[in-house]
């Protein structure tokens, strides 16, 4: 029997990779190097119409002199670019839609972008793919979203185009794989180019064009919290989180979103977490950014571990002088890496805790606004029970065990539950409702014609909501109703909390599915700032030994 092929070629990815260098090669200069003049000549030369294109954008590290460039182009030559990118953060990411040179985005965070972003769909000009979590974005880099061409950022670099990406690897590793191994192009921009470097962290045969930018890439401080902006609601509902929660399950694996809610936790380690003698039991192993509040915790011997998405600015010195607890290499500097982290969020830890905007009757949560597509980033990911988990540990199983609707969906199947946690206030800045009826989300999704809602975490995944009115322990209910209600009852004067009945909060109180500060056994009087262990930046910096190197925006002092 003869067999035919279908095609006759089978390497014309590799092809038409080979004629775009051949085309470029007049502005290589020496090795890989290419001059920060000749960008924009370089960018009209790989990249094709209708290409599938990353701009390195991060929670922090930007390929901003690549995005400027790109935003230079000449949209004749470069159009209809389908960008895929984790985040928005710099103007230009959106530039280019402006300008013609792109037509169609796959993203998974935007933050200050947000609102554009909204403005640009209802304008038409920009097409969305999808609002994906971090890990499922880099999924899709692997099956349908691959770059032909990524455009990255680096520390440092070598003629060989060998890259040094230091203490903010963040997403590069897993765009650069992508990219060349379906045959792409890799164009970096380096702070400096060196004849030998610290460490090699992306091989030279990875990368094809190296070029040093006029100025360092930018970094966003994103995670960094002055403790003197922490409230005494702050306070007070990290005291339930730390009593109510992180003691009440044993919780020693776990994510702290961003926000002031998590930072007075941390801060509150070394002291109220000292006074329950709960050392040693909570809050041991993180996946986290070098987040400053958690000096006075690691310092008092509270962690053992921390893994890391990205870096922070200012963190440098003090993470290096710290190599029993963070990932260092042997150059003495940090690595980060976020798909690595995402996948150990996802699966390795006990809780995620962190902030949101509003929470429906129902549970569902989410940061988008009828006029903002911010997306939300890695919390999805670590903000769900994981099917796939098969490791247990002590706090997994104890809110497993508590789960009121185990019998009906495990039968006699014994399973844990991931702690997923929401912290929010009954009304935020400007008197905005944390708690609505319906989530913003519904409207963003007609406003942007978006198939689904951008929900960020759904209701079946939360198990514990904290507001200054107490905690509502969710995975204990056994109905909808009973969900709905326990809502209610920790809501405050929201439209959601007014709907409450009193006595059927009291029953849920009496059962442990409400548990107010009082119930607790914490007296709200002491919720306040003496209680944190740093009360400002400049306390930070002392309990670091003078490590730490706060950017001066936060130096107030």
């Amino acid at each position: 029997m003869e067999f035919k092929s279908t095609r006759r070629e089978w390497n014309t990815l590799q092809k038409d990779t080979l004629e775009r260098k051949s085309a470029a090669d007049q502005y290589v200069k020496e090795g890989k190097i290419v001059d920060a003049k000749d960008t924009v000549a370089l960018l009209e030369t790989v990249i094709k119409p209708y290409d599938k294109v990353n701009i390195e954008g991060n929670n922090q590290k930007q390929a901003d002199f690549l995005a400027k460039k790109l935003c230079e182009v000449d949209p004749s030559k470069v159009h209809d670019l389908h960008m895929v990118q984790s985040v928005l953060t710099l103007p230009e990411h959106l530039d280019v839609f402006e300008k013609g040179i792109a037509k169609k985005l796959d993203m998974s965070f935007s933050g200050p972008q947000a609102g554009r972003i909204a403005q640009f769909l209802q304008e038409k000009k920009l097409e969305l793919g999808a609002i994906h979590t971090y890990l499922e974005l880099y999924g899709r880099y692997f099956v349908d979203l691959t770059p032909k061409v990524a455009l990255v950022a680096a520390t440092m670099a070598d003629r060989d185009g060998n890259l040094f990406t230091g203490f903010s690897t963040e997403d590069t590793p897993v765009i650069v794989e992508a990219t060349k191994f379906r045959q792409g192009i890799v164009v970096a921009q380096v702070n400096k180019i060196v004849d030998k470097l610290p460490r090699v962290d992306i091989p030279g045969d990875w990368v094809d064009y190296v070029i040093e930018s006029p100025k360092p890439f930018y970094i966003e401080p994103l995670f960094t919290r002055d403790p003197a902006l922490i409230t005494d609601a702050q306070i007070l509902k990290a005291m339930m989180a730390i009593k109510g929660i992180y003691g009440e399950y044993g919780v020693e694996r776990l994510n702290h979103g961003i926000g002031f809610d998590t930072a007075a936790i941390e801060l509150l380690l070394p002291t109220y977490g000292e006074e329950l003698g709960l050392k040693g039991k909570i809050c041991k192993h993180f996946i986290l950014n070098p987040h400053p509040t958690l000096i006075p915790a690691i310092e008092s011997g509270w962690v053992e571990s921390v893994h890391s998405f990205g870096g922070e600015l200012g963190m440098e010195d003090y993470v290096a002088a710290r190599s029993d607890v963070f990932f260092v290499g042997p150059d003495g500097s940090m690595r980060s890496n976020r798909a690595f982290s995402q996948t150990a969020g996802h699966y390795a830890i006990d809780m995620f805790i962190g902030g949101t905007l509003q929470i429906d009757p129902y549970g569902n949560s989410s940061t988008a606004t009828a006029s903002r597509v911010a997306g939300f980033g890695g919390a999805p990911n670590m903000g769900c029970d994981a099917k796939g988990r098969r490791h247990s540990t002590a706090a997994w199983l104890k809110v497993g065990d508590e789960y009121a609707l185990k019998d009906q969906l495990y039968g006699p199947v014994r399973r844990g539950k991931r702690l997923v946690v929401q912290i929010a206030e009954t009304f935020r800045e400007k008197l905005a409702p944390g708690f609505v009826e319906e989530l913003d989300a519904f409207a963003l999704a007609k406003n942007a014609k978006l198939p689904i809602e951008p929900v960020m975490l759904y209701g079946d995944d939360l198990t514990h909501i904290i507001t200054e009115e107490g905690i509502a322990y969710l995975h204990k209910c056994g109905s909808m109703e009973e969900r709905t209600a326990a809502i209610r009852g920790i809501a405050g004067f929201t439209e959601v909390g007014m709907k409450a009945d009193p006595k059927e909060t009291k029953r849920l109180r009496t059962a442990g599915i409400i548990k107010t500060p009082d119930d607790l056994g914490i007296d709200i009087g002491r919720a306040n700032r003496s209680m944190l262990a740093a009360k400002n930046v400049h306390e930070l910096v002392e309990w670091s030994h003078g490590l730490y190197n706060p950017p001066a925006k936060f130096r107030n002092w």
